[in-house]
C-alpha cells in the first residue's frame, strides 16, 4: 500500500469513528429520554471505546499512557560535558595528548561553569573534574551527601540547558 493511500485510509477510518460517535451520542440522548438505564450504560461504554480509538489514531500512541518515549528519565534528558574535557580543564595540562583542550574549548567550559552557583560549580568540578565520589565531596566541603547530589544534579541540568541553547557552547 502506498503512503498516500495508507494516510487516506486512516483519515477515512477516523471519519468513520467520528460518525459512529455522533450516532452513539444520539442513541444516548434517546436512552436518557426513555430512562433506559441498562441501554444508557452500554452506550456510554461504547462511546468510551470509540473516543479511545479516535484519540489513539489522532495522537499515534495509547491514550492515558503516562510514560511515553517522549518522557524519558532525568538522566536520559541531560547532556553532560565530556568527562575527558572536564578532567583536562581541571588539571590544566598543556602536554600534547588527545585530552588537551584548545583555548576555545577552555572558554566554552568556563562559560558553562560561570552560570552555576558557587556550591554547584564546586560540587560539579569535584565530581566530574576530579572524579570524587559524593561522599568524598561531602566530607571535603563539610556538607551532607544529599546536598552534594542536589548541587551536582542542578548543575548538570543547567549545563545541559546551556549546551542546547547557547551558541557559544557548541562543541567541536
Amino acid at each position: 500500500m502506498e503512503n498516500g493511500n495508507w494516510l487516506e485510509s486512516i483519515h477515512d477510518l477516523k471519519r468513520s469513528y467520528r460518525k459512529t460517535h455522533r450516532i452513539l451520542q444520539q442513541a444516548k440522548e434517546r436512552a436518557e429520554q426513555a430512562n433506559d438505564e441498562a441501554e444508557l450504560i452500554t452506550i456510554k461504554e461504547m462511546m468510551s471505546d470509540v473516543v479511545y480509538a479516535i484519540e489513539w489514531m489522532h495522537t499515534g500512541r495509547r491514550p492515558g499512557n503516562k510514560r511515553g518515549i517522549e518522557r524519558r528519565a532525568g538522566y536520559q534528558r541531560y547532556k553532560l560535558l565530556d568527562p575527558l574535557r572536564m578532567q583536562s580543564f581541571v588539571s590544566n595540562t598543556t602536554a600534547a595528548s588527545p585530552s588537551t583542550l584548545t583555548d576555545h574549548q577552555r572558554y566554552q567550559i568556563k562559560d558553562a561553569l560561570s552560570r552555576l552557583s558557587e556550591q554547584e560549580r564546586e560540587c560539579y568540578v569535584l565530581a566530574h573534574g576530579h572524579c570524587l565520589s559524593y561522599s568524598d565531596i561531602a566530607k571535603l566541603l563539610n556538607i551532607a551527601k544529599s546536598s552534594v547530589q542536589t548541587y551536582v544534579e542542578r548543575a548538570q541540568k543547567k549545563v545541559s540547558e546551556d549546551l542546547q541553547n547557547s551558541l557559544f557552547l557548541i562543541w567541536e
